[in-house]
């Protein structure tokens, strides 16, 4: 599936600033988090994520934030009841800071549905956001029919991830459909372009690949359907032809038509499949198309007077 391939591929990429860490984790959370509140103001988040790879990215990028968290595992109850991940992330002091400096909470600790506009300032944390949010809730099918697309609790958060894509000439588009809201994105070209950015350099040529394959495909059955028709048109008018010339023959007109025009039907009845190029070439002295084309449309007036 091409998902698992997208994921892999996001999961590999190298960071190579702390702003990008944030970024990432910072999606992740929007995208997959689940914020529990408890008695005396304790709070836990969860990620559920489909894959162990996206999992181990996560649980690496909280430990080098110095955040404890735990990986868990169950099996859903439909759609397949294939197995999915969740970190348990305990709402520590270590934890609750990184949480507010990914704009996962507020300072008053209450969850935010968006994070602020810092956490996407450069287009390091740009591509780093709409990673994360591909990597926690987001789907790519393809290479045929190709559609990406991204889940989000909010409307809201639906609008900064198109919003944070475009200012890097990604354009994503927001649909709510009642119990959430996609981000998401149709054509090869938009969604190679949103791969790359993210890192799915990879995926991204894949699809394009495709779409290069697919275009010289329509453009060479285009073509062959041309040439057939012509091709039928030709036998067709070659049929009429030489229709006319029996039925001239048979009346005993045929040698009273001028010598061009005899030249031509004579060719047309040793050379049936010959196009009017072609006959014209065998003409005394040689004719044009056009012009075989004329002796032959007035041998058939000829035949139908």
């Amino acid at each position: 599936m091409l998902s698992e391939s997208v994921r892999d591929e996001l999961a590999r990429v190298a960071l190579q600033r702390p702003c990008d860490r944030l970024a990432e984790l910072s999606a992740l959370f929007h995208a997959a988090g689940t914020l529990h509140i408890r008695g005396h103001g304790d709070i836990a988040v969860h990620l559920d994520l489909a894959s162990s790879v996206v999992a181990r990215r996560a649980f690496g990028l909280l430990r080098a934030l110095d955040v404890e968290s735990e990986i868990r595992t169950y099996r859903r109850r439909a759609f397949g009841r294939e197995t999915r991940y969740q970190l348990h992330v305990q709402g520590a002091k270590q934890a609750v800071a990184v949480l507010r400096e990914t704009g996962v909470l507020s300072t008053s600790r209450a969850p935010l549905s968006r994070p602020p506009r810092r956490i996407v300032g450069r287009r390091c944390c740009r591509a780093a956001y709409l990673r994360g949010a591909l990597l926690g809730a987001g789907s790519v099918s393809g290479p045929r029919s190709s559609h990406l697309e991204v889940r989000c609790a909010t409307p809201d958060g639906a609008e900064f991830l198109a919003w944070a894509t475009g200012l890097e000439g990604v354009k994503l588009r927001v649909r709510d459909r009642e119990r959430f809201v996609v981000v998401y994105a149709k054509g090869a070209e938009r969604i190679a372009d949103a791969l790359s950015l993210a890192g799915a350099v990879d995926a991204a040529l894949a699809i394009e690949e495709h779409a290069v394959l697919g275009a010289a495909r329509a453009q060479a059955n285009r073509v062959a359907n041309a040439d057939h028709a012509n091709l039928v048109r030709s036998s067709r008018a070659a049929h009429d032809q030489l229709r006319a010339i029996r039925a001239l023959e048979h009346d005993g007109l045929l040698d009273h038509l001028p010598e061009p025009l005899r030249e031509i039907a004579d060719l047309r009845v040793r050379h049936p499949s010959l196009s009017l190029t072609e006959l014209g070439r065998k003409c005394r002295p040689p004719a044009s198309k056009a012009a075989a084309y004329r002796r032959l449309r007035r041998v058939i007036r000829a035949a139908e007077r």
